[in-house]
C-alpha cells in the first residue's frame, strides 16, 4: 500500500521581502473546515461536486455527461473535475496538461481518497484554490470583505465560490456583471440540490455587496504583480520539484523592498491622475538586476494583466542612448554636430523618410550631440543611425540583453519598434552599472518548509560595454534636465529639475500612443510607462505626469543618500571641458557653459566637428 501523502500545509507559497520579512503566502492562514461559513462549503459543493460526499474521486456519470454536451457543442463547455481531482491539481506548481501530469494527478487522487476523510479534502481544497490570485478560502475572504471565512453571509459566500472557475472573469472586482451573472447559477444550484430555499436565494443575489480589502496590506494595490512575476519566474526554475508534495510547501526569499514598492505606487497613484490610462513601473538594482519593487497595472483587483512584465509597446526615444552608445564607440563625441531641420531621406526605390522633432522645433543650424540629447532632436538621431549604418543599434541593443528582431528601418532611432519593459530595464541597467549584463531577477533563494535550499540565484556579470564610453554618455543625459541648454528649445526633463535632490541620467521617450521614461544613478533604475491598452492616443499632460512619478519615486527612495554615494567617479582617461552647449565648441560665455566629458586626446579644437558631408549613401532634400 502507497504511504499516507503528506498534505498537511502542501502547496504552500511562502513568500519573503528583501529583508526576510514573510509579505504573503498562499497558505499562511489556513482554517480548519468548522472555521469555514457553511454557505462557503455548500455553494462551493452545490457547484464544482454535487456528488463530493458519495464517489471515490471520479464521477464517471458526471465524466460523461459532460462529454456528450461537449461532443454535441463542438466546445469545451463543460468539465467534469472533482473537488479531489482539483485538489490533486493545486499540488503541483504549474498547470501542465501533458498526459504524464493528468496520470499523475489521477494517481494522487486515488491516494488522497484513500488516505484522507471527505472532510479533510475539501478542507485541504478550501486553503489551496485560486480566489483571482488569492489563494485560500481565509485569504480571499479577508482580501474581498475584510472578513474571517466562518463570518461569510450567503451573498458573499455565493460571490467568492463563483471566482475559482475563472478568476480573470469572475472577480467581481474586475467584471461585476459577469461575477453576478455566475453568483445567481451558484445560487439556483443551491437551491436545486436542497441547501437554501428560492427566496434566500433571491434575498442573497439582492444584497448589495461592499468590496472592503484588508487594511493590512497597506494599500498597496499592485504589490500582486510583484508577487504573479514571482510565481512565474518559480515556474521557470528547474530545481524545483514539480509537486508541493516533495516539499510540504516553499518559502521564497525575494528581492522586494517594501519601501521602494510603497514609493512607486504612491508615486504613480498621486501623479497619473487620469484614471483612464494605464501604467506600469519598476525599480532595480542595477549592480546585481535585483526587482526591488513592480507595478503592472493601475489596480491589480481591475486588472491581471502585467504590463510590465507581459506588454511590448513602443519605445520612442528612450532607444536613443543606445544608439548615442555606438556613436561614441565610433567616434563621436559629446561635441560631434549634425544640422537639425526639416529633412527628408530619401533612398533607393523612391522611397523617403520624413520625421519631424517634437513641436516642430529646429536648430536650423548645426548641434551638438549634447544638444541632440537634451532635445531629444530626432533629425540628429536619423542622421546618426545613417551614419553608422543599418546594423550599428541593433547589435549594440542584442549586447545590451535586447534580442527581440529588429527593423533596422530609420525610424528604429525614434523607438517605432516595440520592446518589453523588463529587457529595457536591464539595458539601462548596463549604462547605470557602467558597463556590465545584469538580467532582472525576483527570487534569491527557494528552500522547503525545513529550510533546504532548493535553489539560489548566483549572479553572472558580464563586461560588455567601455567603463569610459558609458561614463560619457551618463553625463550626457543629465543634460536632458540642464538649465543651460534652455535656448532656442528646452531639455525634455527640465520641467522636474526643481524636484531634484539627486544627480540622474534621464532618458525619456513620447510616441502617439506610449509615454515612458527610464532614469538611474549607480544605486538605482527606475523605469516607467503610460499608456492605453488599445493604443488610443496619449496626451502631453499624461507625459508630464509620468516624468513627476518618475522623480517623486526615486528621490523617495535615495533620501538620505549624497551625490558622492549615487554619482560615478570620472574614469583617469577622461576630461571634463567647459563646452557652449549648442555648438559643441569650447565655451566663450562661461554664463552658458556646461562642462561635458571626453576621451582625453579628443577634447574640442578648431577642427571640423560636423559630419553631415559624411553620410553615406542617402540624399538630404529640404
Amino acid at each position: 500500500m502507497q504511504p499516507k501523502l503528506p498534505i498537511t500545509g502542501a502547496n504552500g507559497y511562502h513568500l519573503y521581502d528583501i529583508d526576510n520579512k514573510s509579505y504573503t503566502a498562499s497558505s499562511n492562514k489556513n482554517v480548519s473546515l468548522n472555521e469555514i461559513s457553511k454557505d462557503l462549503i455548500n455553494a462551493t459543493i452545490s457547484t464544482e461536486d454535487k456528488n463530493f460526499y458519495k464517489h471515490q474521486g471520479f464521477d464517471f456519470l458526471r465524466i460523461l455527461k459532460a462529454m456528450f454536451v461537449n461532443i454535441k457543442s463542438g466546445e469545451n463547455l463543460q468539465g467534469a473535475s472533482t473537488i479531489t481531482q482539483q485538489y490533486a491539481k493545486n499540488l503541483f506548481l504549474d498547470f501542465d496538461k501533458t498526459w504524464s501530469r493528468k496520470i499523475k494527478e489521477a494517481w494522487i487522487t486515488i491516494r488522497l481518497e484513500s488516505h484522507y476523510s471527505k472532510d479533510d479534502i475539501l478542507e485541504g481544497y478550501l486553503n489551496t484554490i485560486n480566489y483571482g490570485g488569492i489563494f485560500g478560502i481565509e485569504n480571499a475572504s479577508k482580501y474581498y470583505f475584510n472578513k474571517s471565512a466562518k463570518d461569510l453571509t450567503l451573498a458573499e459566500a455565493s460571490m467568492l465560490a463563483g471566482i475559482p472557475k475563472n478568476p480573470s472573469k469572475y472577480s467581481p472586482l474586475i467584471d461585476e456583471k459577469n461575477a453576478k451573472n455566475r453568483q445567481k447559477i451558484i445560487l439556483n444550484s443551491m437551491v436545486k440540490n436542497g441547501y437554501i430555499t428560492e427566496s434566500q436565494a433571491n434575498n442573497a443575489y439582492n444584497t448589495k455587496l461592499n468590496y472592503e480589502k484588508s487594511s493590512d496590506d497597506d494599500n498597496l494595490k499592485m504589490m500582486m504583480y510583484y508577487q504573479d512575476a514571482v510565481l512565474d519566474e518559480l515556474k521557470s526554475i528547474k530545481t524545483i520539484p514539480s509537486s508541493f508534495l516533495e516539499t510540504g510547501g516553499l518559502k521564497i526569499y525575494t528581492n522586494l523592498d517594501m519601501s521602494a514598492q510603497k514609493a512607486l505606487e504612491d508615486s504613480l497613484n498621486k501623479n497619473i491622475t487620469n484614471s483612464d490610462i494605464q501604467m506600469a513601473g519598476v525599480i532595480m538594482d542595477p549592480k546585481t538586476g535585483k526587482v526591488l519593487a513592480l507595478s503592472g497595472g493601475r489596480d491589480y483587483n481591475k486588472s491581471q494583466y502585467n504590463r510590465a512584465t507581459m506588454a511590448k509597446r513602443q519605445v520612442g526615444s528612450t532607444i536613443k542612448p543606445f544608439l548615442y552608445y555606438s556613436a561614441l564607440e565610433n567616434g563621436f563625441t559629446p561635441s560631434t554636430t549634425f544640422t537639425s531641420e526639416k529633412t527628408t531621406f530619401s533612398f533607393s526605390g523612391n522611397k523617403t523618410y520624413t520625421p519631424k522633432n517634437y513641436n516642430d522645433e529646429y536648430a536650423n543650424g548645426p548641434i551638438s550631440l549634447a544638444a541632440a540629447i537634451s532635445y531629444s532632436d530626432n533629425i540628429y538621431a536619423v542622421k546618426t543611425h545613417l551614419f553608422l549604418g543599418d546594423n550599428a543599434l541593433t547589435d549594440i541593443l542584442k549586447r545590451v540583453g535586447i534580442d527581440e528582431e529588429l527593423n533596422t528601418l530609420p525610424s528604429l532611432a525614434l523607438g517605432a519598434e516595440e520592446i518589453n519593459m523588463m529587457d529595457m530595464m536591464a539595458a539601462y541597467s548596463s549604462l547605470a552599472n557602467e558597463g556590465y549584463k545584469v538580467t532582472p531577477y525576483f527570487i534569491s533563494k527557494v528552500t522547503d518548509m525545513e529550510g533546504n535550499i532548493l535553489y539560489e540565484y548566483k549572479p553572472n556579470l558580464e563586461n560588455i560595454l567601455n567603463k569610459n564610453t558609458v561614463y560619457i554618455l551618463n553625463e550626457l543625459l543629465t543634460t536632458t534636465y540642464a538649465f543651460e541648454f534652455k535656448d532656442y528649445n528646452v531639455p525634455t526633463c527640465l520641467s522636474i529639475a526643481p524636484k531634484m535632490t539627486h544627480k540622474y541620467a534621464i532618458k525619456s521617450g513620447t510616441t502617439n500612443t506610449d509615454n515612458l521614461i527610464f532614469g538611474y544613478n549607480k544605486e538605482l533604475v527606475v523605469g516607467m510607462w503610460t499608456g492605453y491598452d488599445d493604443n488610443k492616443d496619449v496626451s502631453n499632460k499624461d507625459s508630464s505626469n509620468l516624468k513627476n512619478a518618475w522623480v517623486d519615486t526615486i528621490e523617495k527612495c535615495l533620501e538620505g543618500k549624497t551625490d558622492e554615494e549615487t554619482w560615478y567617479e570620472t574614469p583617469s582617461n577622461v576630461v571634463g571641458v567647459a563646452i557652449d552647449p549648442i555648438s559643441g565648441k569650447v565655451a566663450s560665455d562661461s554664463s552658458k557653459a556646461k562642462i561635458l566629458y571626453y576621451i582625453k586626446g579628443t577634447e574640442p579644437t578648431l577642427n571640423k566637428t560636423s559630419l553631415d558631408d559624411s553620410i553615406p549613401t542617402v540624399k538630404v532634400e529640404e
